[in-house]
């Protein structure tokens, strides 16, 4: 047993739409659908519960695990100036047997 308690996370229905941003369509993306897991970028700011009780919630789907990664913006160069792209949260949600998410339609 953890030494700390956590507490279910019910974020609101506005939150939901934020906490998920939209989803990842890349070829690995499309390849990870084989292992039961979708891709989506999320709010910088969102924590796993929260990301696991939007999807949940959304896509009425039963989530086993959340992962999640920071994408560092790259620089580039605009017009001959430097500057840089926004840092990007993604979630990769491994989905339980028999559940499947077709992030091709809407919600």
């Amino acid at each position: 047993m953890s030494k700390y308690s956590y507490r279910k996370v019910k974020p609101s229905t506005e939150r939901k739409f934020e906490v998920l941003r939209a989803p990842v369509i890349t070829e690995k993306s499309t390849l990870m659908s084989e292992h039961n897991q979708v891709c989506f970028f999320v709010a910088t700011d969102a924590s796993k519960p929260e990301i696991k009780a939007a999807v949940e919630d959304l896509f009425k789907v039963s989530v086993t695990s959340v992962n999640t990664l920071i994408q560092k913006g790259k620089t580039k160069r605009f017009r001959g100036r430097p500057g840089k792209r926004n840092d990007m949260k993604k979630a990769i949600v491994t989905l339980a047997d028999g559940d499947s998410i077709d992030v091709s339609t809407g919600l």
